[in-house]
């Protein structure tokens, strides 16, 4: 591989290696949870990480799925554990202590937003406040002598909305604080927050960096020496103290999704692009929100930040009330019913008006609910077809 290799590239080859045991090209799956030991262990840390002991300590398919994603995100360190939310909360854990500030975006993954607004302070005294991150004058008023993180989801969920990681960065760090980025949304291929600063980079494993639908993981990626201090205190702390790891099947499965991910994601940008455009020009649809199209309120921001595409995800919703809504899910013949997102197949979840993070989404969004809508890998005309059918079949024809 030439010194700089491309993101395809290393979506192929990081982390991977021939087999030294069989002389597999491809890594193999290591079930065990526990390590030979070398003939005079005196000097081992239990606890440590260093040396494969035990598999809450790190095992060798995790190792591998983290070298893979800190090339993947230009990072100097990575790890893996059992899901985004776990994956989320060891930033949080291992960054605050009793009486520190966050401040986040208001627009969240409902785990992130309970964690903030509930367990946190709730539990341990450490208080957020959640603010519009696409407003920087909003996120500098936001930050206090106190505060330890600035947190930012963008494209965030389930709202699409657009965040300057670059210039929430500088403000951050102005204050002393660190920068986390949840990036599951936009993954690597559209959006690589650490070279715009970041300290560390939040993935759910599970969307589309997986992209089967059939295994769990989170993980995070440091970059610099704060992102790398704290990625080396969540693998202390919240792994291997809180006992958060990642299996090794679910590793092993995560690294395989990965391969194909540069591609997948081109296909899930240009499918949710047409599926927006049709959306958004019936009469039948009461709003689209999807970064991709001009009307998003920060189009512009995401065609200068976003490489390559707009994403996969779009929220939007049909004339009429909670029933409508449902009505419409319930026609649908390719389109699944489910949650999750970043899957092969489209999937679209109905949330109604009065979330419990409505107060911060727009009015539209608190006036009909939303349909959250992961865009497959099918043809976009079958999906714009099962739309238009499931639309007549809720409302009437266009």
């Amino acid at each position: 591989m030439s010194d700089s290799p491309h993101l395809a590239t290393l979506a192929v080859h990081a982390g991977n290696a021939v087999d030294a045991g069989s002389g597999a090209i491809r890594r193999p799956l290591v079930m065990a949870n526990s390590y030979a030991l070398p003939d005079d262990p005196s000097e081992l840390s239990w606890s440590g990480t260093g040396t494969p002991l035990y598999t809450r300590n790190g095992g060798a398919n995790q190792g591998w799925l983290e070298e893979k994603l800190a090339a993947l995100e230009g990072g100097a360190a990575a790890v893996a554990l059992a899901s985004g939310m776990a994956a989320q909360h060891a930033v949080f854990f291992a960054a605050l202590r009793s009486g520190d500030h966050v401040v986040s975006s208001d627009n969240t993954y409902v785990g992130t937003y309970r964690l903030l607004s509930e367990l946190l302070p709730g539990k341990y005294g450490i208080t957020a406040t959640l603010v519009d991150t696409s407003d920087l004058d909003a996120v500098a008023a936001a930050i206090r002598p106190e505060t330890r993180v600035v947190h930012v989801e963008t494209p965030a969920n389930p709202t699409t909305r657009i965040t300057d990681v670059a210039a929430v960065a500088e403000l951050a760090h102005a204050a002393g604080a660190l920068v986390s980025v949840d990036s599951t949304f936009a993954t690597p291929v559209l959006q690589r927050p650490l070279g715009l600063g970041a300290d560390v980079v939040v993935h759910s494993l599970t969307k589309y960096i997986n992209g089967h639908g059939d295994a769990m993981g989170g993980a995070v990626v440091g970059g610099g020496a704060a992102g790398t201090a704290l990625v080396d205190a969540i693998r202390r702390e919240a792994m291997v103290n809180v006992g958060g790891a990642i299996s090794p099947f679910n590793a092993w499965l995560i690294m395989r999704g990965s391969v194909t991910l540069p591609m997948r994601m081109r296909a899930h940008c240009a499918g949710a692009q047409a599926v927006a455009e049709f959306l958004e020009a019936d009469p039948r649809v009461a709003y689209v929100a999807y970064p991709g199209l001009a009307s998003h309120p920060q189009h512009d921001l995401a065609a200068r930040t976003l490489d390559g595409g707009f994403g996969g995800m779009l929220a939007f919703a049909v004339r009429g009330d909670s029933d409508t809504q449902n009505r419409f899910v319930a026609a649908l013949r390719v389109i699944t019913s489910a949650v999750s997102l970043g899957h092969d197949e489209s999937l679209v979840v109905h949330v109604s008006g009065d979330d419990e993070r409505a107060p911060y989404y727009p009015e539209e969004f608190r006036r009909y609910g939303h349909l959250r809508f992961s865009v497959g890998l099918e043809d976009p005309r079958d999906l714009v077809a099962d739309l238009d059918q499931a639309l007549t079949a809720a409302v009437g024809p266009g």
